[in-house]
């Protein structure tokens, strides 16, 4: 094919490993692959009959694991510009400077050759993208600029997504995970699409990101997992931290925590101030600073203030609890529920005019903890059955986070997401 388009939106989970978000690997000489490699560059190549025909590597390095990054690809073999023939944009922007070049596309791509077979997300069986992928358009046929399916907004600047663009996909196109994770083509073609592995649907999307866990706070002894929502200590006894990528300022927040192991944890809240990587050789846990506050699963209280007790024991917790946790930045309070049932309704008073992270603690080797900061999901496993909305009508709870009498008032509580601030 000596014409065609890939447009996707992406959010990276890990970097610094070789991932793959597009490719046909029929063996080593006749492949196309578009991935992530190992330090972070983008690089787009074609082999044909064992040759190179085509390839850019970007000098950019994307390192971003909290928003969205829009990537559209452009194979234009016949396009009377060498320079043009292939391309790459992110976030609407063309990338024009390269670490490595390639011979300019002189025959058809393997790509769309007959009888390849197109992946997302892997290469034949390696190389797997670790992360969160939407709207994956393939025009067959077609070289469109990325202003077909993204805009910029014009009260905020941003690049923005268009969620139902004017294209058309040729004999062979697509358009694959518009608005859920069904396999189903939202283009004319009517593709059928093969899933490796469970599909699941996150609340996190293009126009509205939600927090995960912030693998670029650099911590010793922990990896973060199921798309940076799962903490686990891997190694030694002592205290082991994870932030919430996203921060909150003012107003009404909740996210909850499934306890999957670990007898010494902590679920809570802490000022992004002592949420940096020197956290990395120290043993540290949430309530550790002065303006660090969690509820501690071995003894049931709330610790805060360098370690303080600051209640008497509301609740303990144990692997398959899930521990909710509300924080009220109006009043500057924070409260505490065991399997949806409010452990606190007298605040616990927190430090006023400090911006905070929600986190988790662990101790033990082997201590895990799923949070879901309205992302809809605990690891893979989806909500489903009897869910419930932030207060501003977005995320999915396991637990209603509304219409709660809490110190004498009926409060609710948003998701942690840019539309939660936003709101």
């Amino acid at each position: 094919m000596n014409k065609w388009t890939i447009s996707l939106w992406l959010k990276r989970a890990k970097i610094g490993v070789e991932q793959v978000i597009a490719s046909v690997y029929e063996n080593s000489n006749y492949q196309t692959q578009i991935k992530f490699e190992t330090d972070d560059q983008l690089y787009f190549n074609d082999e044909n009959n064992g040759n190179t025909n085509g390839r850019i590597v970007s000098n950019a390095k994307y390192r971003d694991t909290n928003g969205f990054y829009h990537m559209v690809f452009i194979w234009d073999k016949d396009n009377s510009t060498s320079g043009d023939k292939l391309r790459m944009y992110v976030n609407g922007e063309r990338i024009t400077s390269f670490s490595d070049t390639g011979n300019a596309p002189s025959t058809s791509s393997t790509w769309n050759a007959a009888n390849t077979t197109q992946q997302f997300g892997a290469k034949a069986t390696s190389d797997y993208f670790d992360g969160v992928m939407s709207h994956i358009h393939f025009c067959d046929g077609y070289a469109y600029e990325p202003t077909e399916f993204g805009e910029t907004d014009s009260t905020t600047g941003e690049w923005k997504i268009k969620t139902s663009p004017s294209v058309s996909y040729g004999t062979n196109g697509y358009f694959w995970l518009k608005d859920n994770v069904a396999t189903t083509d939202n283009s004319p073609n009517s593709n059928t699409f093969t899933a490796s592995g469970t599909l699941t649907k996150t609340e996190d999307c293009p126009s509205n990101v939600f927090a995960t866990l912030n693998p670029l706070v650099l911590i010793g002894s922990v990896s973060f997992t199921k798309g940076n929502l799962k903490f686990s200590k891997t190694t030694g006894s002592y205290w082991r931290s994870g932030f919430s990528t996203l921060g909150m300022t003012t107003g009404k927040y909740y996210f909850e925590v499934l306890s999957n192991a670990g007898s010494d944890n902590f679920v809570g809240a802490r000022d992004v101030e002592t949420c940096d990587g020197n956290l990395a050789g120290n043993n540290d846990h949430l309530a550790n600073v002065t303006a660090g506050y969690g509820l501690y699963s071995a003894d049931g209280k709330v610790k805060g203030n360098s370690n303080s007790d600051l209640t008497g024991v509301i609740g303990t917790y144990t692997n398959g609890d899930y521990i909710g946790c509300f924080l009220d930045l109006d009043n500057n309070k924070l409260y505490f529920s065991k399997n949806g049932t409010m452990l606190n309704t007298t605040g616990v008073d927190i430090a006023s005019g400090k911006t905070y992270l929600f986190g988790v603690s662990g101790y033990t080797s082997g201590a895990r903890l799923s949070c879901n900061f309205g992302n809809g999901v605990f690891d893979e496993t989806q909500l489903t059955g009897t869910t419930y909305n932030g207060s501003d009508g977005n995320g999915i709870f396991k637990y209603d986070p509304n219409n709660i009498t809490l110190d004498g008032s009926s409060k609710s509580f948003k998701s942690l997401s840019t539309k939660g601030l936003n709101s």
